[in-house]
């Protein structure tokens, strides 16, 4: 029903700059949250950048001087800046949003398939 589909993963190098996109679409009345987690081989997924509802937004620790996150086209897209990248940043970029499908009462967790960002030499 609701579709979340990211855009713009590859492969880049150490230093490099990496822009990803993700678009919602379907019966959506609501977005309260909408950002980007990742997750890498033999690791857990974490937070990367997140904007809430009140236009906040969270970085990992990790990225936080290197990302930047942003939307547009009504708030039903956002987008990474990856800049001065580093093997570390390698991982699977997942869409996450928060939103209310229209006609029910409350928000609800969506997630996109995922895009691959390499970063490598």
């Amino acid at each position: 029903q609701v579709q979340l589909v990211e855009s713009g993963g590859g492969l880049v190098q150490p230093g490099g700059s990496l822009r990803i996109s993700c678009t919602a679409s379907g019966r959506i009345y609501e977005i309260n949250e909408m950002g980007w987690y990742r997750q890498a081989p033999g690791k857990q997924r974490e937070l990367v950048a997140l904007f809430t509802r009140d236009s906040s937004t969270n970085y990992a620790d990790s990225v936080k001087d290197r990302f930047t996150i942003s939307r547009s086209n009504g708030d039903n897209t956002v987008y990474l800046q990856m800049s001065s990248l580093k093997s570390e940043d390698t991982a699977v970029y997942r869409c996450y949003a928060n939103l209310v499908v229209i006609r029910d009462l409350g928000g609800k967790d969506y997630w996109g398939k995922g895009t691959l960002v390499t970063v490598s030499s």
